[in-house]
């Protein structure tokens, strides 16, 4: 089998809706190597990869009309763009695909320069939380060392005459009780 029946039935075997992408929007080096059919295929990868074919506009990004001036959407959206490499990357063509925002290696380079983008997740910041929640520790420290407190008070208490003469009266609200 040769190495052009091969890509053929590589191309058969995707699903249809790759077909039709690939259809509309074949990959760089296929549309160069297409473009300049007396030279050889490694000549002409190199000439496609050197001087890139003016005429080609990246399905996935918004391009400028050079006669009005003015821009015009991608042709595929940002979910339809994410549809397509998801798809192509099960059938393990995703790097035919043109350069887009939702490719897995831009989205890796995406969370390696900017991380989780959670507040509070980097180092030395805190989530705001409901009020409750940030003082739940607190609140757990100061009845902790209550208990600890807890039977000396009753003896104090006991000893004074059960509440009269009584100046300590525990409070929640106070670090000191």
């Amino acid at each position: 089998m040769s190495l052009a029946e091969a890509h053929l039935n590589l191309a058969r075997s995707l699903p249809i809706r790759l077909q039709k992408f690939f259809c509309l929007n074949p990959p760089r080096l296929i549309n160069g190597a297409l473009a300049a059919p007396g030279t050889s295929s490694q000549q002409s990868t190199t000439a496609t990869l050197a001087a890139p074919n003016p005429s080609y506009t990246n399905p996935f990004s918004p391009h400028k009309n050079t006669k009005t001036g003015r821009w015009h959407p991608p042709v595929y959206s940002l979910r339809r763009q994410a549809e397509l490499v998801k798809l192509a990357k099960e059938h393990g063509v995703d790097d035919l695909l043109p350069a887009t925002p939702k490719s897995t290696e831009e989205r890796e380079l995406r969370r390696i320069e900017h991380g989780l983008r959670v507040k509070g997740t980097g180092a030395g910041q805190k989530v705001k939380g409901h009020e409750w929640e940030r003082t739940l520790k607190g609140k757990l420290q100061r009845r902790r060392t209550a208990m600890l407190e807890m039977p000396a008070m009753i003896q104090q208490w006991k000893q004074r005459g059960h509440g009269r003469g009584w100046t300590k009266w525990p409070s929640g609200k106070s670090g000191v009780a």
